[in-house]
């Protein structure tokens, strides 16, 4: 098998990518050891956040935020996105203080989509929140989108661009032959003149075979959804300080998060979760929100996901090689930003460049620097 370019990983930013080059006329292979967005690009929260990123990340946020609003129409499907806003709640002064704090940096930078909220607006748009809560802040943009819809969504519409996708295809090896990548799969070799990395939690090992080294490390991020309830909470939900996602939707379930972490087990592709903690996501949801103390949890779980030491994720050329570009461990943050890495990555792999600044996302970013 041949193509221009070959794509490790059936993710969002895989397949964003493989979307983004096939419209271009470039031939694209994607391999996918299981299918597509079986894991974290499937089964995540669903946050489309631009509130709260790292300064860094902001631009290419910024942008990918602007696709979402047009997502469906491009893509010709429905990616379960919802703009029905993001309040991140400060439970204290000392939140409204790193809010105040947060919100001067970036208006130094030109950011205007965080505006901070008073404790009556916060009633206000939330009725059921804890009345203790003095405030918080909003972005108007921001909402949600469904993983596994706007994944496939992706796939979808590169496959109409003429993009195979080779699912329950893992990679074994690569190698540099002439101007050519060989990759060994479980379904033969593949020749491709460029290599795309986006493996997700497995990324470092597909890093190595390109000659790249990399800090990665995976966990397991927990999740519960409840039976309908009376709706009672239109924005997406977050907290300043405390470890709360929380988004009920159009039919009453609610969806509780925060970044509580499972027993991830990568090498036999599989999560176990740690009852304690999802316990302790449970009580702090009834914190914010007392109303949750009439929830009924119907289903628990977890997703492998890839992070890197500064939770930020790497973007851009391999080092060590030619042809070779990576995008992977979004720090259980990249499913927002999946449009417009897919964009970022086929301008890279087309001209080399981009209009971004991704210094900050280098692969060798942890290198020792040899003075």
């Amino acid at each position: 098998m041949n193509a221009d370019v070959l794509i490790v990983g059936g993710g969002i930013q895989g397949c964003a990518t493989a979307y983004q080059l096939a419209r271009q006329g470039v031939s694209v292979l994607v391999v996918e050891k299981d299918y597509i967005a079986r894991h974290a690009s499937g089964v995540n929260a669903g946050g489309v956040r631009l509130i709260g990123r790292d300064l860094a990340e902001v631009p290419l946020s910024r942008q990918s935020m602007r696709m979402w609003h047009t997502l469906d129409e491009e893509l010709e499907a429905d990616t379960g996105f919802r703009a029905k806003g993001l309040i991140n709640i400060a439970a204290d002064d000392a939140d409204i203080a790193a809010l105040n704090d947060r919100q001067q940096k970036m208006q130094a930078l030109g950011y205007d989509h965080e505006r901070i909220i008073s404790r009556d607006e916060l009633r206000e748009k939330l009725p059921f929140v804890d009345p203790t809560c003095v405030g918080g802040a909003m972005s108007e943009l921001d909402g949600y989108a469904i993983p596994y819809k706007a994944t496939n969504a992706f796939r979808l519409a590169a496959e109409r661009h003429g993009v195979t996708f080779l699912e329950g295809t893992e990679l074994a090896g690569l190698r540099r032959i002439g101007e050519a990548w060989l990759a060994a799969t479980s379904r033969g070799d593949i020749s491709a003149g460029t290599i795309v990395n986006c493996a997700g939690a497995w990324a470092d090992r597909v890093a190595a075979m390109i000659g790249d080294n990399v800090p990665l490390s995976h966990a397991a991020p927990m999740l519960m959804i409840t039976a309908r309830m009376p709706h009672f909470a239109s924005p997406v939900v977050g907290a300043v300080s405390r470890q709360l996602s929380f988004k009920q939707f159009e039919n009453g379930t609610v969806l509780i998060g925060g970044g509580a972490k499972g027993f991830a087990d990568r090498a036999a592709n599989r999560t176990r979760l740690d009852y304690a903690k999802l316990a302790q996501a449970s009580r702090t949801a009834i914190e914010f929100f007392p109303i949750m103390a009439k929830a009924s949890i119907n289903r628990m779980w977890a997703g492998l996901e890839a992070y890197m030491p500064d939770n930020l994720p790497v973007i851009g050329p391999a080092v060590n090689a030619d042809r070779a570009f990576h995008a992977f461990g979004f720090s259980a943050h990249g499913f927002q930003m999946g449009p417009v890495v897919g964009k970022v990555m086929a301008d890279l792999v087309l001209t080399g460049a981009s209009d971004f600044d991704l210094s900050a996302f280098r692969i060798d970013r942890y290198d020792r620097k040899v003075l």
